[in-house]
């Protein structure tokens, strides 16, 4: 059963919950971790793979876009495909506004949370779909 947890930024800038994205992912990548970041679209994943490149000063996270051949081993994954790719050790970033897909094959569950009035709306009816299906998911104010 996957550990869910909800991080909730303090405002809405530009881009913030993908610059956190990012963040998260420099952090379990370096801690051993293999991460797969959940877009609602192919340019959000883009996106995120630009920001990857460039989000911090002399950072570098080994990355590939969805879908990757089979012998792809980066540590980090970007895509928004409804069937995840399969992860050891592995950790799902949810950018989207609905629940990921198989979510309960990964370990952790991240959720990104700003003060965007959609993003919070839809960001309790996970919270409350991931306690209907008996997970006990916990939220961290930033």
């Amino acid at each position: 059963m996957p550990r869910i947890d909800f991080y909730v930024l303090p405002d809405q800038k530009p881009n913030g919950r993908l610059l956190l994205a990012c963040k998260l992912s420099e952090k379990a990548y370096l801690s051993g971790f293999r991460v797969y970041l959940h877009t609602p679209s192919a340019e959000q994943a883009q996106t995120i793979d630009d920001l990857l490149w460039t989000f911090r000063q002399g950072s570098f996270i080994p990355h590939a876009l969805c879908p990757v051949p089979t012998d792809d081993r980066s540590p980090v994954l970007i895509g928004c495909s409804d069937n995840p790719p399969e992860l050891v050790n592995g950790i799902i970033v949810n950018l989207d506004q609905h629940l990921p897909p198989e979510f309960e094959r990964f370990e952790r569950v991240i959720e990104i949370v700003d003060q965007e009035p959609e993003t919070l709306t839809r960001s309790r009816d996970r919270f409350r779909l991931y306690r209907e299906r008996g997970f006990q998911p916990s939220s961290h104010k930033l």
